[in-house]
């Protein structure tokens, strides 16, 4: 039998956003823009690339406008038809009503707690798991992480995680998997490791922002005691799943960008724009204008 469809997405976007404080005292770190598109777009616009239906938006208090920027701008829209503006720069935004649904991590106990908090939502389908501060860049041509990933899922169903490989030195900042066997871009998953030293690290595989989780992770989470920074963690209920379901792991074919750091959130912003080509030789000119 073939999996089932993998309809939801779960956007955990309830963090305070403090790295980039003061700009993330009113804006919600998600709606900070990537050149000219906010954070949350690119997630939600790769989910929509590879057929995702229903976004499901875990907030927080004070995250109102993440929701909104999915919503219509009537003032705005009007305004703009009236002098004859093309609305189709907002077309992204736009979603089929019921199609975009919020709800509240009233406390932050971490990814775990946030994915939990969704459970109504998701039922008992499978589902996927995009954290926006990872932008993923496909490559020119190619298609986006979660299209990837999607397309793996349709061949071995189970539980999926996206990885990217990194030089050893680095890998006592992530997530590390245990790898089995390897089929191409798949790899078995046979354990999860957080921040390993580097002469323990299974692999150069890191965890990155991208899942397709099986909807019994909620149960696991519903009973799981707090782990690491005293938050409930999202690792922990993957690593007890590993055995009971298919497990693997994804190596994306495309570029990351941790836009969770002020560094990689301009390394970003640098490289979309220099891909654009309405305006990449202009900012190539500036940048090799600013390093002399």
């Amino acid at each position: 039998m073939s999996p089932k469809p993998i309809r939801k997405a779960v956007f955990p976007v309830a963090g305070l956003g403090t790295r980039f404080l003061p700009a993330t005292k009113v804006v919600p770190k998600e709606l900070l823009p990537v050149v000219d598109r906010p954070l949350i777009q690119y997630a939600v616009d790769e989910a929509r690339e590879a057929g995702i239906e229903q976004l499901i938006l875990v907030t927080g208090r004070g995250k109102t406008g993440i929701v909104e920027h999915f919503d219509i701008a009537f003032e705005l829209e009007q305004t703009m038809t009236e002098r004859g503006k093309d609305l189709a720069i907002l077309e992204p935004t736009r979603a089929t009503p019921g199609d975009v649904i919020a709800v509240r991590q009233q406390v932050p106990l971490g990814l775990g707690h946030a994915i939990w908090c969704a459970r109504a939502i998701v039922g008992d389908e499978p589902f996927a798991i995009f954290l926006p501060d990872e932008l993923m860049v496909a490559k020119e041509g190619g298609t986006g992480c979660m299209k990837q990933m999607v397309e793996a899922y349709e061949q071995v169903g189970g539980n999926l995680i996206s990885v990217l490989e990194v030089p050893m030195e680095q890998v006592s900042s992530y997530g590390v998997i245990d790898p089995g066997a390897v089929n191409g871009a798949l790899t078995e998953v046979k354990g999860l490791v957080e921040k390993p030293p580097r002469d323990q690290a299974p692999s150069n595989k890191i965890v990155s922002g991208r899942y397709i989780l099986q909807p019994e992770v909620m149960r696991v989470l519903e009973n799981q005691g707090k782990g690491a920074g005293g938050e409930i963690q999202l690792t922990d209920a993957m690593a007890k799943m590993i055995g009971t379901q298919p497990f693997h792991a994804v190596t994306f074919d495309g570029a990351r960008y941790d836009c969770g750091s002020k560094v990689g959130f301009v390394q970003a912003t640098l490289a979309i724009a220099l891909s654009r080509p309405d305006m990449g030789a202009e900012v190539r000119a500036i940048a090799l204008d600013l390093l002399k």
